[in-house]
């Protein structure tokens, strides 16, 4: 179970419109050092499994659909099928140039910093944010910057770890009894992890307790419509919500 998720991101062949000149980059690209890693790492290494359970709760919170649907920190683009297969059209921005050469073989792709999106205002009509959230210091930041780019009625969804269960201070080595410890209520980047073959050891991640993740959601005034807690035991390690940016 990857402990983080994937911030990083070019557009390439895109006709619609949507694309602004690159944002200025404010943000290390942490993930170029390993995105081959990463790549293998999520379709066909550890965590290959982990990756089809995020697909499914993809599918699950942004539904059928037919418009552009940006996903904000794409990393490899390894949820564009995902999203092409409920009738999206996918685009992509992250802050790595090296993921990106993954993701640009999966879809359309722009380099730049999630809080400064390089997509016109009002311009897609869905966005995803998937195992983002901790690859970043201020998601609320990130999410106001994707509903900036939502038209109205557009919907936003994020997946992430789970932020009650997982993090620095979650222990999952034993999976039928999870340890936690001091620390959930410190929004925190750190290395601290159960696991040191995934994401959290070799970039770390930030925490964010749940009343900080539902304040972004929020506080861009989106409406929460879904959410879903997935795992793959009685404790969930996936946490999904799906939101509306009101029309009026």
């Amino acid at each position: 179970m990857p402990d983080g998720g994937g911030e990083n991101g070019e557009m390439n062949g895109h006709s619609k419109g949507q694309l602004n000149p690159p944002a200025t980059r404010s943000n290390v690209a942490l993930y170029d050092k390993y995105a081959d890693w990463y790549e293998e790492f999520v379709t066909s290494g550890g965590a290959r499994d982990y990756s089809a359970r995020v697909a499914t709760v993809v599918t699950q919170l942004l539904g059928p659909g037919h418009g552009v649907c940006l996903d904000v920190c794409c990393g490899t683009g390894v949820r564009a099928a995902t999203v092409q297969g409920l009738g999206w059209h996918p685009i992509g921005v992250d802050l790595s140039p090296n993921q990106l050469g993954y993701a640009a073989k999966r879809l359309p792709v722009a380099n730049g910093d999630a809080t400064a999106l390089p997509i016109a205002t009002d311009s897609v009509d869905a966005a995803v944010c998937v195992l983002g959230h901790t690859d970043v210091p201020d998601y609320a930041a990130v999410v106001r910057e994707a509903v900036r780019t939502l038209r109205p009625g557009g919907t936003f969804v994020h997946i992430g770890v789970h932020p009650c269960f997982c993090g620095y201070h979650a222990d999952w080595s034993d999976r039928q009894r999870i340890l936690l410890t001091p620390g959930y209520n410190t929004p925190t980047r750190s290395f601290t992890t159960w696991s040191p073959d995934g994401v959290r050891a070799r970039v770390g991640a930030w925490h964010l307790p749940l009343g900080g993740l539902m304040t972004a959601i929020l506080g861009a005034g989106l409406r929460i419509t879904s959410l879903i807690e997935a795992g793959p035991a009685e404790l969930p390690d996936l946490l999904g919500i799906a939101a509306v940016l009101p029309a009026d």
